[in-house]
């Protein structure tokens, strides 16, 4: 089976392949700006079919009592694309504009392992937990706690780590015995639409236990989140479409997950190797063009060490520069849209009339005439109150800030709306673990660690969202516990 879309990908609805009754719409090479082909389009009010072919979960074949069932399709599904790895990762370079190296990791392979992961929990999770005997009001009783699937799942996701949001959402919604409804992002489609291909063809997932809905209307994804039929609302993007969502499922009070923005900061001490750090700071940034939520994108560096910094890097930034995302070597590719490229290019402005430097990059790149690219760019100059300093932007832009002491990092890094994520580096362990403590964040990461991996729950405190997603706390976000007591 080739997964090659021939004219254009369908929707998969109760377990076909059907075209969308809103026809097509383009699908657009970032870094070309050609259009690649066609993805169908759900169209206006499409989001009522897919609820009804997603059943109850407790009704569904895949329901709570049929683990095996559903670790062995999470497996088939594994292997299945590992098997069509080489044509998803030559598509999802070009739809996504990511490098490729990263379809090695993140962007493909990763969350495709990592299905297995969750197929493992289907399998070993507890899901009754025995309390023992009590004697409320006086009477013997024998008590346990029994672990339900939450029903339908409406899954919501973003365009830059399609795949691994993607199956981060499915993955243990599925697991946990849930029937699905994906809806992706307009601007990569394909990633989602091809996954459904491949489900229908190729495992042997029940007719209805998971669909996925593709369309040009931003707005559908919100639609489906304030569905009364819905019972779990799993959402990823921008912390003000989030609000959008959680609004909309608040009339039929329906559970909320949400993976929102973040502006972490990358805490740099004085006893820390400041050109290592640096370094590290400048490639985390322009990785897939700075399009991560939980990117460092706020360099805190010790005030007396400023200029050598801002030096050191500059130098780095410099060696990154943007490039074709299917070249190996390359690790900024281009943002995903024209429209993204304006908001950066606004914000890089902004940093401008706020009084900040720009100190490399801040344009187009020279040698890049097609493709949505944005220099690396370096802003120092202005202070954490600075909307450069405090707003998402999802490009490659990193703002460089001095602070005096660690206290005074960890207040600057916490002066902020979001906390998603966060770095340090340093030598001493005691005021290491100091800034790891006081920084209100839902992940850090420590001279260099990588927190990344399915056993390991991802979310944020404040306006980065609410719940955790993957390791068996985002499993759990799909369940529903039940109380049963019978006399003793």
């Amino acid at each position: 089976m080739s997964l090659r879309p021939a004219a254009a990908s369908d929707l998969l609805i109760d377990g076909k392949l059907i075209p969308g009754g809103g026809g097509t719409f383009d699908v657009i090479n970032p870094a070309t700006e050609e259009v690649l082909g066609k993805a169908a389009d759900a169209g206006g009010g499409a989001p009522a079919p897919p609820p009804r072919a997603a059943p109850r979960a407790g009704a569904a074949p895949a329901g709570p009592r049929h683990h095996a069932l559903r670790a062995r399709c999470l497996r088939q599904l594994r292997d299945a694309l590992l098997a069509h790895a080489d044509e998803l990762r030559e598509i999802t370079v070009a739809e996504v504009g990511c490098p490729v190296f990263l379809t090695h990791g993140p962007q493909l392979e990763g969350p495709i392992t990592d299905l297995g992961y969750f197929a493992d929990l289907a399998e070993n999770y507890e899901w009754t937990q025995d309390l023992g005997e009590a004697k409320p009001m006086g009477l013997r009783n024998h008590r346990e706690l029994r672990s339900e699937a939450a029903g339908v799942v409406g899954a919501i996701t973003p365009w830059n780590f399609p795949h691994q949001i993607n199956f981060a959402k499915i993955g243990p919604a599925l697991a946990a015995g849930c029937t699905v409804v994906l809806k992706p992002a307009p601007d990569t489609p394909w990633c989602a639409a091809l996954v459904g291909k491949v489900i229908a063809e190729e495992t042997d997932f029940p007719p209805g236990v998971i669909n996925i809905v593709t369309s040009s209307d931003h707005a559908l994804g919100a639609q489906l989140g304030s569905d009364p039929r819905v019972d779990v609302v799993s959402f990823t993007g921008s912390t003000a479409t989030g609000k959008k969502v959680m609004a909309g499922a608040v009339e039929s009070l329906t559970k909320v997950f949400l993976e929102l923005g973040g502006k972490s900061a990358f805490v740099v001490l004085d006893d820390a190797d400041l050109a290592a750090a640096c370094s590290m700071a400048a490639f985390a940034v322009v990785t897939h063009a700075g399009q991560g939520c939980a990117i460092t994108t706020r360099l805190l560096v010790p005030r007396a060490k400023l200029d050598e910094a801002i030096a050191a890097t500059r130098d780095s930034l410099a060696g990154l520069a943007a490039g074709d995302p299917t070249d190996p070597g390359t690790v900024c590719g281009p943002v995903i849209s024209a429209r993204q490229r304006q908001r950066v290019e606004s914000y890089i402005e902004l940093a401008r009339s706020e009084g900040g430097t720009i100190e490399t990059g801040g344009g187009r790149p020279a040698d890049k005439a097609k493709g949505f690219f944005v220099e690396p760019t370096l802003i120092s100059g202005v202070d954490n109150s600075a909307r450069v300093a405090q707003e998402e932007i999802f490009g490659p832009v990193l703002v460089i800030l001095p602070h005096d002491g660690d206290d005074d990092a960890i207040r600057i890094a916490n002066d902020s709306p979001y906390g998603l994520s966060g770095a340090v580096w340093g030598t001493d362990e005691g005021r290491i673990d100091h800034v790891v403590n006081g920084i209100r964040t839902g992940t850090m990461s420590v001279n260099g660690g990588i927190w990344y991996s399915a056993d390991v729950p991802f979310g944020g405190y404040k306006a980065s969202g609410i719940g955790r997603e993957m390791g068996v706390a985002g499993f759990e976000e799909y369940l529903e516990t039940k109380a049963v007591a019978r006399p003793a």
